[in-house]
């Protein structure tokens, strides 16, 4: 039964839930109400008191629009709707001394703060405040923090609205920070000057209102309004989380979240924001030949004319890197197999089977995950697979999801049961009686470390049967960003990598490289970084980085989504479908575009349901019946969570970050 209730807001009449805060229906009227300590996907804290309206017919003093709830007004004498201002003098002489109080310990930074031309406190106080203070005090002083080689900390500019206490115990899942002392004494600390532990710790930077908690890496580098924003897509899990690139003429500056609530909500994880820096080390910027051993600079003639007389008459393999576009996969896919060769995009050796859409991508959205009572995990640990996503379930977790794991015991930052942790545990659960959990909305999601052994097939085809005997959806979670539209395309061999490679006379590696090649075949390498695949290759085509080409990345849950270019390729790399298009032409088997355009178009051609853009679409549950389960422990495939692709490995914050979390896990001294 709906709750509505009608409400005035200033002279305008309203139907909104009863169970809406003032504020949120204020929003709904399309009133601007002010606010610090509020934030939606947080709980309610109440204390800045920015976001007093007047009551009419309530108490005479302003109230807080955060922690009322529209329920809870009365109605007027004759039962008319209640009535809220907020543009009263009451409302605007209070507010006017509520950002009086804010401002009496907050330093004048702002010529020198990280915050400066985008700060809320600047904002409010140009649109709510007075131009002057009767405060003539001195400021009191508060000792800075050190919360990590992520988060710079200025406490003196807190104005103790707790939003990074609240996001970091309620989304992050961590209880590392807290306010301690009363009145003047209050101050936000870490207890036990502890540094932050969570991949999710960056987002408390966009969350501080005021220049409290600004960005390491980024400091002192540029000011907002001397940035272009391009609004993209992470390549850094296969979660396919929105950002927003900022670039400072061709340099990247900046990786910040854009709001998706099908995907990632606000938030995105550490790697995404601060692996900006990677970008630009260690970069392929002009192509390489190797001649006696040794690589040489070459011109782009000579290295196309060098890779096409490898390749002509050969048996050629074509191996699909983690982050390469569903354009790349599709260009390279029609190139090779135009050459009578082989393509694979599962370098990791994933038992996925490509005759169902069902097998490799699943039948549940991330959306799903809000409103599942069960989640099962099978062999995956989302907290480091996909952070944002395993904050999603923590978040299915505080509203009273049970979460079971098949898998090694992990801190997950939410608690459930340990089912155990190998093939025997999975077939446990088969065929039982499941009572309850028939009726209710259940998700079962399988990792990549469940089918990257020989039995990944029957793990897969278990899961479906237990996802099917359960009334659940299922999910496969992915952990490279270009996986599943590479399977979308095709771009795979029957038998996995090993029967792409057996034989091959030349490998064309497309940004693979986390594996190692064998010696013997030539090795031609596209790619952006010097990394694995570079110190193999024989033949080095400088390719562009997944900032600099616009391409289509399709995420873990099916939905395609678009990734626009933010910057241009270092030196003289080049953007990889044009490197491919050009390679055709020089092997006399001319791709058939000449512009990203023509190149989409024959793709979706191909594959019409690429053309469904931000869209999950819906995949018919086939379920597998193959193999028999083995005997062996699920191991997890993200190691090192900060260094798993050559981005990564190439960013000095990236490099710090992963030391910092073998320091955690080192053993301590008897001392400690």
């Amino acid at each position: 039964m709906s709750d509505l209730k009608k409400i005035v807001i200033d002279d305008m009449e309203v139907e909104v839930d009863g169970a809406m805060t003032l504020i949120q229906a204020c929003e709904v009227a399309g009133v601007e109400v002010p606010r610090f300590c509020y934030h939606e996907r947080l709980s309610i804290a109440g204390n800045c008191r920015m976001c007093l309206v007047e009551v009419v017919g309530g108490p005479p003093k302003p109230a807080a629009s955060c922690a009322m709830q529209v329920r809870d007004l009365r109605p007027g004498p004759e039962g008319q709707a209640p009535v809220v201002k907020t543009n009263s003098p009451m409302v605007k002489k209070a507010r006017e001394g509520v950002m009086e109080f804010m401002l009496i310990n907050h330093p004048l930074d702002c010529p020198i703060c990280d915050q400066g031309g985008e700060c809320d406190l600047q904002d409010q106080a140009m649109a709510y405040g007075l131009s002057g203070s009767r405060f003539t005090e001195q400021k009191r002083a508060v000792d800075d923090l050190d919360l990590g080689p992520l988060v710079a900390t200025t406490m003196t500019r807190c104005i103790s609205c707790t939003r990074c206490v609240r996001f970091t115990s309620e989304v992050a899942g961590i209880t590392q920070m807290g306010q301690t002392g009363r009145g003047e004494d209050a101050e936000i600390t870490s207890y036990l000057n502890q540094t932050l532990n969570s991949n999710l710790q960056g987002n408390i930077i966009d969350l501080c209102p005021v220049g409290a908690l600004t960005s390491k890496p980024y400091a002192f580098t540029a000011r907002p309004w001397e940035l272009t924003k391009t609004e993209t897509i992470d390549v850094m899990d296969a979660l396919g989380s929105n950002i927003r690139v900022d670039t400072k003429g061709r340099e990247v500056k900046r990786i910040l979240p854009r709001n998706h609530d099908g995907v990632n909500e606000e938030w995105i994880s550490d790697k995404t924001r601060f692996v900006w820096d990677g970008l630009r080390r260690q970069r392929l910027d002009t192509p390489y030949i190797r001649e006696n051993g040794k690589l040489r600079k070459a011109s782009w003639g000579e290295a196309l004319l060098a890779a096409a007389t490898a390749m002509k008459g050969k048996k050629v393999s074509g191996l699909i890197g983690d982050l390469a576009s569903t354009e790349m996969a599709f260009s390279l896919k029609t190139l090779i197999e135009g050459l009578d060769g082989k393509v694979e995009c599962r370098v990791d050796n994933a038992r996925l089977p490509t005759d169902s859409r069902y097998g490799y991508v699943g039948d549940a959205s991330i959306e799903d995950i809000d409103d599942a009572k069960f989640i099962m995990l099978v062999g995956s640990n989302p907290r480091m697979e996909a952070p944002v996503l395993n904050a999603r379930i923590r978040k299915a977790w505080t509203k009273g999801a049970t979460i079971g794991l098949i898998g090694d015991a992990v801190d997950l930052t939410y608690d459930y049961a340990h089912l155990g942790n190998d093939r025997a545990a999975l077939e446990k659960h088969l065929g039982t009686e499941h009572g309850a959990v028939m009726d209710q909305p259940s998700l079962v999601i399988v990792g990549m470390g469940a089918l990257r052994e020989a039995d990944g097939l029957a793990v897969l085809a278990a899961s479906m049967k237990l996802a099917e005997e359960t009334n659940s959806k299922l999910m496969v979670l992915h952990t490279a960003a270009g996986r599943v539209g590479a399977l979308d395309v095709g771009a795979v061999t029957e038998g996995g990598i090993e029967a792409a490679t057996t034989g091959a006379d030349v490998i064309f590696n497309m940004g693979a490289d986390e594996i190692d090649i064998d010696a013997g075949p030539t090795v031609i390498y596209m790619g952006s970084h010097g990394d694995r695949g570079a110190h193999r290759a024989d033949i080095i085509l400088p390719g562009a980085a997944y900032t600099e080409e616009a391409g289509l990345f399709v995420n873990t849950e099916g939905r395609p989504q678009l990734a626009q270019r933010a910057a241009f390729p270092v030196g003289d790399a080049k953007e990889n479908w044009a490197i491919l298009r050009a390679l055709s032409a020089e092997l006399g088997a001319t791709l058939p575009w000449d512009s990203m355009a023509q190149l989409r178009q024959a793709m979706v051609a191909a594959v019409p349901h690429l053309a469904q853009v931000d869209q999950v679409i819906e995949n018919e549950v086939t379920p597998l019946t193959v193999g028999t389960l083995g005997k062996a422990s699920f191991r997890y495939v993200v190691g090192d969570y900060y260094l798993t692709n050559p981005i990564a490995r190439a960013s000095e914050v990236m490099a710090d970050l992963s030391a910092q979390a073998r320091g955690r896990v080192a053993d301590k001294m008897a001392a400690e």
